[in-house]
């Protein structure tokens, strides 16, 4: 703890465990329990993504246009909340967090929004809630780590059914998995059973994060050079790397030389 005894700056204990906030260089970070960045918001620039991960997660508009609505379950330091909330002004978004220390210094230490017709975190067990809301989100983003590992029941093959219950029509699943997770392929194989294998991977900058988009209804093997044109429009809109992003596409999953096959 010797890196937060030096830099910390707040520090909270609940029922849920210890949230500790530090600083160093301009960047604030989110610790839930240990040392491992939970999330990160350079002071200077609070609204846009510092890591790479959070950007690639946006990574779900290569395939689908503007969603009415987003939920998600994971709070952390709320960055994802946060740009898609000042981005993306026509989204309705709602956050699910267990830990109310964690909102709390969301809300304190990260320039989180109050709530408003637009935006709304509630204070519940994810899992109860994605069960109790079939049909009803167009996206449903999913980081649900601690200090050390995937909490188990966001994990389990009914969580992953109850999420594809929860997604609208042409809905998308968006999951934040560590690449060294022991249980990985686990998880992976279990995303691809509630999903009907409509599902790709796609590796972020610093390759020690996966995200895992599950499609309810098949994007329809989307030509590469449609995702390169999108992608180009997104990057010059949101200022995130789309062009990367489907450069790892292409790296990690089914395709034929000129399209994604899901």
């Amino acid at each position: 703890m010797g890196f937060l005894s030096k830099w910390r700056t707040h520090k909270a204990v609940s029922e849920q465990g210890t949230v500790d906030v530090s600083e160093r260089d301009g960047v604030r970070y989110l610790h839930l329990g240990g040392v491992t960045v939970q999330s990160a918001m350079r002071i200077n620039a609070p609204y846009e993504l510092e890591l790479a991960y959070t950007r690639s997660m946006m990574g779900f508009l290569l395939f689908r246009h503007v969603p009415a609505n987003i939920l998600m379950v994971g709070l952390g330091g709320g960055s994802v909340a946060k740009f898609v909330y000042h981005k993306l002004p026509s989204v309705q978004t709602h956050v699910v967090e267990i830990n109310p220390q964690v909102l709390a210094a969301a809300r304190s230490h990260f320039f989180l929004p109050e709530t408003d017709e637009r935006f709304a975190v509630e204070i519940a067990d994810g899992v109860d809630y994605v069960r109790d809301h079939a049909a009803r989100y167009d996206v449903l983003m999913v980081d649900g780590y601690d200090d050390r590992s995937l909490v188990e029941a966001l994990a389990s093959q009914s969580f992953y059914d109850d999420c594809a219950a929860a997604l609208t029509d042409d809905g998308v699943l968006v999951v934040n998995l560590w690449s060294s997770d022991k249980l990985f392929d686990v998880y992976l194989k279990r995303i691809e059973a509630s999903f009907n294998s409509l599902v790709v991977c796609m590796t972020t900058a610093r390759l020690s994060n996966v995200i895992v988009f599950g499609f309810k209804r098949s994007p329809g093997n989307p030509r590469w050079q449609e995702l390169k044109e999108r992608a180009k429009q997104l990057e010059a809109e949101y200022g995130l790397e789309f062009p990367d992003f489907v450069d790892a596409l292409r790296n990690l999953n089914v395709h034929s030389e000129k399209r994604l096959l899901v």
